[in-house]
């Protein structure tokens, strides 16, 4: 450092930077931001609470003018901004903020919907709670250090000598210069009983702990959602977060919300919902209204479309897409009893505060100690001036310095002498004496009784231990907010989303497509346009998958509850798809998921699939059968046992082959294997090529339609043109051999 020639210092830029960043940083972190773990209050909430002691706002006093407290605050003690002041002060009041409110207010307090709608401090009133006691009762016991305010004309508590554990009770959010705190609230028993399994039991390890501890306990009734082992990982590592979720039951059909996650507003949660339901996300939801009201804060109704919607997976899309369900950091930073911030594990916290605890404890009964022996030193005084009361008035009458000649001729000190001369005429009466003598005697008792335990750890620890049992049995409260096994909260797309109502989808040959209610319509019978006319249809469900298939074996999915009405013509897939320049709609699957289809070209090759593999959420859609150079896609045929069924293969030239399903591989895409033999030259050549296939259940039976002809066989009949896949496969008999298409029925005629 530099000095000027007027004497002021010069120094570096960057050291004067540093410097000044550093302090304030420093400021932040240990007088603003961040909680003691002494009695979890940031040095605004001790002086507010203080302060209304001091202005004797007990609990069992009148109200008063919240003005009157922060102009206390703000004149004696925290020389800052009266909003910020009152906002903390309104934040101690909110039952739905702290766990264990400090401060009972009269008025607008602000409400969970919106907690910055209080009223202004010169409207509402205010006086400490019951609570507040467990962080008062012991301040005047000389048990906590006293500092100057900030201009030296008062004392206040460097601390408040909490009976319990506050920063874990009501938690602390913060964030400081470099650093932040998120405390959770807890309960008060818990942490109690977890106080005293540490006393009894010093070596109890983290997980014993968290048997009386199960985790966070926020002023609210929804549902902590996080698994066991993250809240142990949390509590170790002193760092994690915590999932809450929102209480619903079901009344008469509808949803009915009763308790919201922690901080979390009803109205938001209602516009979030609204929001969905107006951009038609959400068409399980019919109606959705408010009955909140003073006897119940939250109560958010919604009504299902219908008693079929899937109501557990409409709430686990609610709670990954709104407030229903939401996470909370957690990050235990404090300022310990070293005076440096530090993030702690929850034993090493506890650990902590009890010694705070003990010192705490130590110093109330020295203090008392000191009081006791002052007192009985003053009293072994006293008695020595009765039991020479005439001598004692002598000297008072006649001698100038009686003090002195009090303590040359009794041997007192110059605190007994005082007491001596301060005595007044009625207490000379003779029953005093007696009274002296009685108190000695219970002073004497309570100096030994102080004096022993003052000198026993054991007897630290029992005091402790039953002073923590009592105010557990005083203040605490069953816990709020149930820890829970849920399912993971998962977004759902718009099809699981959607009612499943019954629907037929039909296309047209010229791909046309559109939908109608129900399964008992005729696609047959419908209307359609001059050149075209039927071709294809599906009966499903309206969150079940769509899926086209073109001649270029490619796949596309639509929404089915999106087609136009069946009354209509219907519309061109064209306006929704892309498919490939001159690829035409060939076929059309919807139902189970679970379904299985054999995919087939007429070169020969196929394979089986489940219709989820045919999804495609693109436009252009995505390959699905590959197909050798001029094959086309033959339609997809239906498969109930993909182990038990049969596969029959029909050709142009009538060769049929019936080989076990079995033998097909499982696959999502491909060209397949060989399903019938034909030879490469008429393959080729398009001379040879397959018509049809059917897949037949165990028991059933094959129709084949040749031009005007039908003929049956049946599972003996089949037989005969059983054998290994790949195979050249059967002639069928003269006249059957022009095949149009294969009919299966489950039951042989």
């Amino acid at each position: 450092m530099e000095f000027n020639a007027d004497g002021s210092e010069r120094m570096p830029l960057h050291a004067f930077t540093e410097k000044a960043y550093l302090d304030y940083s420093m400021y932040v972190i240990l007088d603003r931001a961040l909680p003691h773990i002494g009695d979890g209050l940031k040095p605004v909430q001790r002086r507010i609470v203080y302060a209304m002691s001091e202005l004797g706002l007990s609990a069992t006093a009148k109200h008063k003018k919240s003005a009157r407290t922060v102009g206390d605050v703000l004149g004696k003690f925290h020389p800052h901004g009266d909003s910020a002041c009152y906002e903390a002060m309104v934040l101690m009041a909110q039952p739905f903020s702290y766990r264990y409110p400090l401060i009972d207010g009269q008025g607008n307090w602000g409400s969970s919907d919106d907690p910055k709608s209080f009223a202004a401090m010169r409207y509402t009133e205010s006086r400490l709670t019951p609570y507040a006691r467990l962080l008062l009762s012991e301040l005047g016991q000389g048990t906590v250090d006293w500092v100057a305010n900030f201009d030296g004309t008062l004392q206040e508590p460097a601390l408040l000598p909490a009976r319990l554990p506050n920063v874990l009770l009501n938690g602390s959010t913060g964030i400081a210069v470099g650093m932040a705190t998120d405390i959770p609230p807890h309960n008060l028993r818990e942490v109690a009983a977890a106080l005293v399994r540490l006393l009894e039991q010093p070596k109890a390890t983290l997980e014993d702990l968290c048997e009386h501890i199960q985790g966070p306990d926020y002023p609210t009734e929804a549902l902590v959602v996080t698994p066991r082992e993250e809240i142990l990982a949390m509590y170790r590592k002193g760092t994690g977060s915590i999932r809450m979720r929102a209480r619903w039951s079901r009344e008469r059909g509808d949803i009915v919300v009763t308790a919201l996650p922690h901080q979390v507003s009803g109205a938001k949660v209602l516009e979030q919902i609204a929001a969905q339901m107006n951009a038609r996300k959400l068409p399980m939801v019919e109606y959705l209204r408010d009955e909140s009201d003073h006897e119940h804060p939250i109560r958010i109704v919604l009504v299902p479309r219908s008693n079929r919607v899937d109501v557990e997976r409409l709430m686990l899309h609610l709670f990954a897409t709104t407030d229903l369900e939401r996470s909370y950091r957690v990050n235990l930073n404090m300022i310990g009893l070293n005076g440096r911030p530090q993030v702690r594990d929850l034993r090493g916290l506890l650990v902590e505060w009890l010694a705070f605890r003990f010192e705490t404890v130590r110093r109330r009964l020295q203090h008392r100690l000191d009081k006791v022996l002052a007192r009985l030193h003053i009293l072994e005084g006293l008695l020595i001036a009765y039991l020479n009361i005439d001598e004692v008035i002598a000297i008072i009458r006649n001698e100038d310095d009686p003090k002195a000649e009090l303590v040359h001729r009794f041997a007192l000190s110059e605190e007994q002498a005082e007491a001596i001369l301060n005595l007044k005429l009625r207490h000379l009466a003779r029953i005093e004496e007696i009274e002296i003598r009685s108190e000695q005697q219970e002073l004497a008792a309570e100096r030994d009784h102080l004096q022993k335990t003052l000198g026993s750890k054991a007897r630290m620890k029992t005091l402790i231990r039953k002073e923590i049992q009592a105010d557990a049995e005083a203040y605490g409260d069953a816990r709020r907010s149930p820890i829970v096994v849920a399912e993971a909260a998962e977004a759902l797309d718009e099809a699981a989303l959607s009612p499943s109502e019954p629907l037929t989808v039909i296309l047209s040959q010229k791909g046309w497509v559109r939908a109608a209610k129900g399964h008992e319509i005729d696609p047959g019978k419908l209307h359609y346009k001059a050149g075209d006319g039927y071709l294809d249809s599906a009966r499903l469900r309206g969150n079940q998958p769509l899926v086209f298939l073109d001649s270029n074996g490619r796949a596309y999915s639509l929404p089915a509850r999106e087609l136009p009405s069946a009354r209509s013509q219907g519309e061109p897939l064209t306006g929704r798809l892309n498919p490939a320049p001159g690829a035409e709609f060939r076929a059309l699957l919807g139902g189970d998921p679970e379904r299985w289809y054999l995919l087939a070209s007429d070169a020969g090759y196929g394979f089986k699939t489940q219709l989820k593999n045919l999804v495609a959420n693109k436009k252009a859609g995505k390959a699905v059968l590959t197909l050798p150079k001029g094959a086309c896609l033959l339609p997809p045929a239906a498969i109930n046992d993909p182990e038990g069924d049969q596969v029959a293969v029909v050709t142009n030239e009538g060769r049929l082959l019936v080989f076990p399903a079995a033998e097909l591989p499982a696959l999502a895409r491909g060209k397949g294997n060989k399903l019938i033999a034909i030879p490469p030259k008429r393959a080729a050549e398009r001379i040879e090529f397959v018509v049809a296939i059917a897949c037949v259940p165990a028991g059933g039976s094959l129709t084949i339609l040749a031009g005007k002809r039908h003929f049956t066989l049946k599972p003996a009949d089949l037989e005969s043109y059983q054998g290994e896949r790949g195979r050249r496969g059967h002639k069928l008999p003269r006249g059957l051999q022009r095949v149009d298409a294969l009919m299966v029925s489950e039951e042989s005629p």
